[in-house]
């Protein structure tokens, strides 16, 4: 049997697997899935076509699988999907998607959602992905994996932030970030490359001369940024800045953010 407070209310319809743990005062509704390991500490409700995968840990007061805030939801049967091991604490919010947006809100594996997260409709987070006290995730949002937003900052729909970019604190981000950027000031500005976190992740040093001097090249060459970025494809045998070159010739809802 699962562990489940007497206080806790499981709506009939519930899947929890028998190894999850359930606090007092949480409120789990009738389509909701619940996987080994999951772990709801106390006063957590899950709600709407949710599910939670093996080992994520759910701080109090957390409210996932809630309706969109859009007034464009008329009840549609959307969902919310969220990976292993995530760590969500207190107050985090995360919405289900919408029919106009694909009807799935997805969440990876691995990531840290700091106290007073809010994970908008239709959005789509990666692995790893650590949101820090307060950031707020807007509508369509794509966050690829390995991306830190620090605290108070805000994205704004429809924004794609490549793999491995870090966002600063207090910032309001309004266009694409390229993978592996580093964006701060209050309207967020492309500053270089996160550095710091491709010499954690053990990048060889040639990758990242490659992706400095491609930074340089986007920043200061010839012709428009997408220009700029199909001449590196043809210049360029790092992988790493490959990625950076698909991520720009994709397509995008936003303009980017260009280095200064």
């Amino acid at each position: 049997m699962s562990t489940i407070h007497p206080s806790a209310v499981i709506e009939t319809g519930a899947r929890i697997d028998p190894t999850a743990k359930i606090g007092p005062f949480c409120h789990i509704g009738p389509d909701v899935q619940l996987a080994a390991g999951v772990e709801l500490k106390s006063h957590v409700v899950v709600s709407g076509r949710t599910s939670v995968g093996e080992g994520t840990v759910i701080f109090p007061f957390a409210v996932i699988g809630e309706i969109p805030q859009d007034l464009k939801f008329k009840g549609e049967a959307t969902q919310l999907v969220i990976g292993q091991r995530n760590r969500i604490r207190e107050h985090v919010t995360m919405n289900c998607g919408t029919a106009a947006g694909g009807g799935v809100t997805r969440v990876g594996d691995d990531g840290l959602f700091m106290a007073g997260c809010h994970v908008a409709h239709d959005a789509t987070i990666g692995d790893r992905v650590i949101l820090v006290n307060s950031v707020a995730i807007a509508g369509h949002c794509m966050i690829e994996d390995d991306v830190i937003v620090g605290g108070l900052s805000g994205v704004h729909q429809f924004v794609r932030i490549g793999r491995g970019a870090i966002i600063g604190a207090v910032t309001m981000v309004t266009h694409d970030v390229i993978p592996y950027g580093l964006v701060q000031a209050p309207r967020g500005e492309l500053d270089g490359l996160n550095l710091v976190g491709l010499k954690r992740r053990g990048v060889e040093r040639s990758d990242i001369t490659a992706l400095r001097a491609a930074f340089q090249m986007l920043a200061q060459g010839e012709g428009t940024f997408q220009t700029r970025a199909l001449r590196l494809q043809e210049e360029t045998t790092s992988p790493y800045v490959r990625e950076i070159v698909e991520f720009i010739t994709a397509d995008s809802d936003r303009h980017f953010l260009t280095p200064g």
